[in-house]
């Protein structure tokens, strides 16, 4: 079976540079004990450490980091349904249109509104923030808000009513 059109597609990273410093310190201190340890002979703690230990902590810390600094918000729209969420850290979370009642282009303050990027909840709504500080808000069925951050928000909210007229559902 085919797989359905994709009516809008977005990508976007989290762009936030001093969080990305601040998660490199761990990996970065654990790699600085394993070089003085095991390059320099210089053990670390009381009792140290063994040295493979050290290797499988510093790589499995790498690993980790790579893995938070790849992550994106990731938004689709098909015909039926729209999905959204952090790729590479959870599950998108996925909405038919049959339960979207509103779709609204707004304006917030990521940090003031939601304390911060990534998936947040605030007296708003649940959000889904990698950058900027525009988005849609999407009023549910049966579900609080949801609001999704868009770099092209006007595109994705009239995209979401246009599936949402060829479903004939009332608005």
């Amino acid at each position: 079976m085919p797989s359905e059109p994709i009516l809008f597609f977005e990508k976007q990273s989290l762009r936030q540079w001093h969080v990305r410093i601040a998660l490199a310190f761990p990996p970065a201190a654990v790699l600085f004990i394993a070089c003085r340890q095991i390059i320099w002979h210089k053990p670390w703690g009381s009792p140290p450490l063994s040295d493979e230990g050290l290797i499988f902590l510093t790589v499995m810390l790498l690993g980790v980091y790579l893995r938070l600094v790849t992550v994106k918000l990731v938004a689709e729209l098909r015909p039926d349904e729209l999905s959204f969420g952090l790729r590479g850290l959870w599950r998108p979370r996925r909405i038919p249109l049959d339960r979207i009642r509103s779709a609204a282009v707004v304006t917030y303050d990521p940090v003031v509104d939601f304390g911060g990027y990534g998936i947040r909840s605030g007296r708003r709504a649940k959000a889904y923030i990698a950058s900027g500080n525009r988005g849609v808000e999407l009023v549910l069925d049966g579900a609080p808000k949801v609001l999704i951050g868009s770099q092209n928000p006007v595109d994705l909210a009239r995209k979401i009513g246009d599936a949402r007229d060829r479903l004939a559902l009332p608005r």
